[in-house]
C-alpha cells in the first residue's frame, strides 16, 4: 500500500544494499524495494530459515552476502563490487534483555557496526543515500512528553545507550564528512514476521491463538507506541527518497503512529479485537531497566516529508493477528 511520501518509481533500477536482511523491518523493506524493480543486495549474518526473508522468497530475488557488520573490509567491498547507491542500515542487536546479558556484543554490533557502515560509506564514491536506524529508545528518560528530536538523547541502559551512540556518530559524519544520512528514530515495531516472542505483541498473539492466558512480564503499567511494520517501510523509503533536499539531509527524524498505551491496555485491546475476553492476562511484575514512558511527536516528519501513518490501529493488528494465524496453522 502506497503511503504518503513514497514514490514507487523512484526505486527503479537503484542499487540498494540492506543490512539486517533477516530481521523484522528488513524483508518487508526489501519486498517493497524488489517490487518497485529495485537491485537489491541483502547482508546476512545468520541463516534465519523461518524468517519472512525466506518465506517471502526473497533469497531467490537479491544478492545475499554472507557476514558480519564488524568485518569492515566485507563491507566496503560490498558496496564498491555491487556500485550501491542507497543503503539501508537496519542491522542490529535489537532486544532490550539480550543487551541487558551481553553488553559487549551489543556495543560491537550496533555501535562498532555503524562505524564501518559509516566509513565504508564515506569511502564510497557512488552512495548517494545512507538511511540509519536509531530509536525511540535513544532519548533514553525523559521529563517532557512526546519527544521530539531536538530533545538531547540520554540512553541509560546498554541498548538505549548504543542507540544513542549511532544516531550521535552518524551525524558526526554528516557534520564532518557531509555523508548523506538520514536517521530514522521509531516506536516499537510489529507485525507478520517478527518471531520474537518475549515481545508483547508476538507473545500475545501466539496466546491467544492457543487459548492460554497472555503473560505480562513488567506491571502492566509502561506506556509505549507500537509501530506497523508497513508504515515503518513507508517511512524509511520516503526519508531516504528526500535525503537530497538541504532541510532532510543529516536530519533525525520521529516516525510513529502517535498513540501511547499502556502494556495492560494494549493487552486488553488485543483480547476484546480477538474475542478472546474469556482470557486474563497475568501481570508478574518482574519489568527491570525499563523506561516508564516513551511516545514520539511526528511533526517534523508530517511538516518536512509529508509523511504520516497510513494503517489503523487496529488494522494492523488484525492484519498482525492473521499472518500469525497462518503461521502456526502451518
Amino acid at each position: 500500500m502506497e503511503g504518503v511520501g513514497m514514490n514507487l518509481n523512484f526505486w527503479n533500477q537503484k542499487k540498494v544494499f540492506v543490512t539486517g536482511a533477516t530481521g523484522l523491518l528488513g524483508p518487508w523493506l526489501i519486498k517493497t524495494l524488489t517490487d518497485c524493480d529495485a537491485q537489491v543486495v541483502a547482508l546476512i549474518r545468520d541463516n534465519v530459515p523461518q524468517s519472512n526473508f525466506y518465506s517471502l522468497g526473497l533469497d531467490k530475488k537479491v544478492v545475499s552476502v554472507n557476514g558480519s557488520l564488524n568485518d569492515y573490509p566485507l563491507i566496503e567491498r560490498t558496496l564498491n563490487e555491487y556500485e550501491i547507491d542507497s543503503c539501508f542500515h537496519l542491522g542490529a542487536q535489537t532486544i532490550v534483555g539480550t543487551s541487558n546479558r551481553s553488553p559487549m556484543s551489543t556495543f560491537e554490533s550496533n555501535i562498532m557496526g555503524t562505524c564501518n557502515v559509516l566509513e565504508a560509506s564515506r569511502n564510497s564514491k557512488l552512495l548517494e543515500r545512507l538511511i540509519v536506524a536509531s530509536s525511540d529508545k535513544a532519548y533514553g528518560s525523559q521529563k517532557t512528553l512526546p519527544y521530539n528530536e531536538d530533545m538531547p538523547l540520554n540512553g541509560e541502559h546498554p541498548y538505549d545507550v548504543s542507540k544513542s551512540c549511532c544516531d550521535l556518530i552518524s551525524k558526526s559524519y554528516f557534520k564532518t564528512y557531509g555523508l548523506p544520512v538520514g536517521i530514522t528514530r521509531c516506536g516499537n515495531f510489529f507485525g507478520g514476521g517478527d518471531l520474537n516472542f518475549n515481545r508483547i505483541i508476538p507473545q500475545t498473539m501466539r496466546s491467544i491463538i492457543f487459548g492460554e492466558n497472555p503473560v505480562i512480564r513488567s506491571d502492566g503499567s509502561p506506556i509505549r507506541e507500537y509501530f506497523y511494520i508497513l508504515d515503518a517501510v513507508d517511512a524509511y523509503m520516503t526519508l531516504a527518497e528526500n535525503l537530497h533536499k538541504k532541510e532532510v539531509c543529516g536530519q533525525s527524524f520521529n516516525f510513529g503512529n502517535e498513540q501511547p498505551i499502556s502494556v495492560l491496555e494494549l493487552v486488553s485491546k488485543m483480547l476484546a479485537l480477538f474475542d478472546k475476553n474469556n482470557l486474563k492476562p497475568e501481570v508478574l511484575g518482574e519489568g527491570k531497566n525499563e523506561i516508564e514512558k516513551q511516545y514520539l511527536s511526528c511533526e517534523k516528519a508530517s511538516k518536512v516529508l509529508g509523511w504520516k501513518h497510513k494503517y489503523s490501529f487496529d488494522e494492523s493488528l488484525k492484519n498482525t493477528f492473521d499472518w500469525y494465524v497462518t503461521y502456526f496453522s502451518k
